[in-house]
C-alpha cells in the first residue's frame, strides 16, 4: 500500500488556520512523517490480540458504596438540621413534573 499524502493547505483549511508558505514548507514534512507512522503502524499482525481500553488493567476504580464514619447512626442524625423515622431530610429540589 502507499504512503497516503494529505497537503497540509487542505487540513489547514478545514481547521480555518491561516497559515504563511514557511509554515506550510515546515508542517507538510511533519504530517508526511506522521502519516509514514501510521501507515507502518496498518502494516502490524495484530491478530489474536485483544482490544484494550488501558494499556495496564485498572482495579479498584469505585469505592465501596459503605458510610466512612466511626460515629454511630444515632450520633450522626442527632446533629441533622431535619430528620424524620431514622433518615435525614433534605429540602426537595425536583420540580413537580
Amino acid at each position: 500500500m502507499s504512503q497516503p499524502h494529505i497537503d497540509v493547505r487542505y487540513v489547514a483549511n478545514l481547521a480555518r488556520l491561516e497559515l504563511s508558505d514557511e509554515e506550510i514548507a515546515t508542517f507538510q514534512p511533519q504530517l508526511d512523517a506522521i502519516l509514514g507512522h501510521v501507515e507502518t503502524l496498518s502494516q502490524l499482525d495484530v491478530d489474536g490480540i485483544e482490544a484494550s481500553a488501558h494499556a495496564v488493567p485498572v482495579f479498584g476504580r469505585m469505592r465501596a458504596d459503605e458510610p466512612h464514619t466511626s460515629l454511630p447512626l444515632s450520633a450522626v442524625l442527632q446533629n441533622a438540621p431535619d430528620q424524620s423515622q431514622g433518615q435525614i431530610r433534605v429540602p426537595k429540589v425536583v420540580a413537580d413534573a
